[in-house]
């Protein structure tokens, strides 16, 4: 299986555009997935650059109700995607980030209104066929990221903290390989890999997700605790994680060192092969 990151947060060595935002093009050896499709219609220019088609793909999923995994879709729909688009059943949502001022950051409401629409329930597995899977359903509350205490709901006029439940996650599998590919994690990346093996069976061999611990605040020492001991629990997996976009460069460098070789940073343009 190949991963090819559309779009991040940073530049790589290749020429192509970084944004906030996240998109991945994963490849199967009989199917072809967009996960995410990020901020803009700069991914689609990052394709472009890459060489990478991106209007035959097999399916559209969207992580989240959030404008930074979602934002390009509607460009590439414009380009003459007519595929499947899953996404959760809730994540048409008003999501605002309260951090500095009301910022709206949900969806773009033309995006409900596409034809190939598919909406995921929380229980159970969604199959969508013989190697792609969606799930959500996550309980777990350890490490719950605090990036999310500026992010809420907006319902009858009043502001109520996100619970994320509009989060889905994917899991790939093809021969004995398995990949779990999440968006931010904004549920708690050891949770949703808790919530993966109630339903797998096991741990996947490789994630790929964002960990949701950039602070824009800085970091104090209960911070860097936390992301340690993050560290040290993932560790504990056998898991190959890879990572960017709102880990942060400054948590994803407290938790190399514990990691190692199991933690790499995917840039913009960056492709590996499981």
């Amino acid at each position: 299986m190949i991963i090819r990151t559309l779009i991040e947060d940073t530049n790589g060595t290749l020429p192509v555009k970084a944004e906030h935002g996240l998109s991945f093009l994963a490849e199967t050896k009989t199917h072809r997935y967009l996960l995410d499709t990020g901020a803009s219609d700069r991914t689609w220019d990052n394709a472009d650059t890459l060489g990478e088609n991106v209007t035959d793909v097999d399916a559209v999923v969207l992580s989240h109700g959030h404008y930074d995994h979602t934002g390009g879709l509607m460009g590439l729909v414009r380009r003459g995607y007519r595929g499947p688009v899953y996404m959760r059943d809730n994540a048409d949502l008003p999501y605002y980030n309260l951090r500095e001022y009301e910022k709206y950051i949900g969806i773009d409401p033309e995006i409900r209104k596409l034809p190939g629409l598919v909406l995921t329930p929380r229980e159970g597995i969604t199959k969508t066929d013989e190697t792609l899977s969606l799930f959500s359903g996550v309980s777990g509350t350890r490490f719950e990221p605090e990036g999310n205490r500026t992010l809420y709901e907006k319902k009858d006029g009043q502001f109520i903290k996100d619970s994320f439940e509009h989060e889905q996650y994917a899991a790939l599998t093809e021969d004995s390989k398995s990949i779990l590919i999440s968006g931010c994690a904004h549920k708690g990346i050891v949770n949703i890999l808790e919530r993966y093996r109630e339903l797998y069976g096991s741990y996947p061999d490789a994630v790929v997700s964002g960990f949701h611990m950039m602070n824009a605040d800085g970091y104090d020492e209960a911070a860097i605790k936390r992301i340690r001991e993050v560290a040290e629990v993932l560790a504990a997996t056998g898991v190959t994680f890879f990572t960017g976009h709102c880990t942060g460069i400054p948590a994803y460098e407290e938790m190399k060192p514990v990691l190692r070789d199991r933690l790499v940073y995917l840039h913009a343009g960056d492709r590996v092969e499981l």
